[in-house]
């Protein structure tokens, strides 16, 4: 999947969350081709299983371990297993999350909906932040990317409410727990996608040719999940030295 002929990442460890489709599936192929032993996690074994048997058969390392980012318990256990079967952890991919309720106002936002997007979307890349900065603060550092959304601090649209809040938390999150952690070595930031070519993307039996039509851009087209795990990729690399708290946009001007 690279056209690189100097690999950034071999050497290293990446874990990726909600790796088993869509974007956090193209982001832990991207790592592999690239040269990372890449762990990617999720909560369904068979879907897990899959993203590992692709990567593999494009000459990549991987192993798949299921883990609900909801659960602290969880995420503490994730990152040691990886450790314990790829030696270390250098890069953190935390891009699990669920998008509920679509097309519910505020005001009629059932409850339990709106805090499974929470759960999920805020509580769990706070816990999967905390369990992988304890292993790099004592490990010299590393970098952590969180898979926000220009939903919510970036654009707003129509009963997309209680997802936009999730993500614009995401958003805050990411930024002070880059000034809380560059200091030991831990570079945090966001990249924010658009709609892109992912399942998350299309409603209930809906097409791919309609889903093209619904969600417009600047660009005039979607934006691929290989382009959003580009953007993942450059934040994790030394090439982003110096970035610090960024929450990078990618959704074909959308948020412009």
């Amino acid at each position: 999947m690279s056209t690189l002929s100097a690999p950034r990442f071999t050497g290293t460890t990446a874990l990726v969350t909600g790796a088993g489709t869509g974007l956090g599936r193209a982001v832990a192929r991207a790592f592999a081709a690239e040269g990372a032993s890449v762990a990617v996690a999720g909560r369904t074994a068979a879907t897990l299983d899959e993203t590992v048997a692709l990567i593999e058969k494009e000459g990549g390392t991987a192993a798949a371990f299921t883990a609900d980012v909801s659960r602290a318990d969880d995420m503490r256990a994730l990152v040691e297993r990886t450790v314990a079967r790829f030696g270390g952890l250098d890069v953190a991919v935390n891009n699990a999350g669920v998008l509920r309720a679509a097309g519910s106002p505020v005001g009629d936002l059932d409850p339990a909906e709106w805090q499974a997007m929470l759960d999920v979307n805020v509580t769990g890349v706070l816990y999967a932040l905390q369990a992988e900065i304890a292993h790099m603060r004592a490990h010299g550092g590393g970098a952590i990317v969180n898979i926000g959304s220009n939903l919510g601090a970036h654009v707003r649209l129509p009963g997309t409410g209680g997802y936009a809040v999730s993500k614009s938390a995401v958003s805050a999150l990411t930024r002070a727990a880059a000034l809380d952690h560059i200091a030991e070595g831990i570079r945090i930031n966001a990249v924010s996608p658009g709609a892109s070519d992912a399942p998350m993307s299309l409603r209930p039996g809906e097409s791919h040719e309609e889903r093209a039509a619904r969600l417009t851009s600047p660009l005039g087209r979607l934006t691929t999940a290989e382009e959003v795990a580009a953007a993942v990729l450059y934040l994790a690399s030394p090439a982003a030295g110096s970035v610090v708290g960024a929450d990078l946009v990618v959704d074909g001007g959308v948020a412009a």
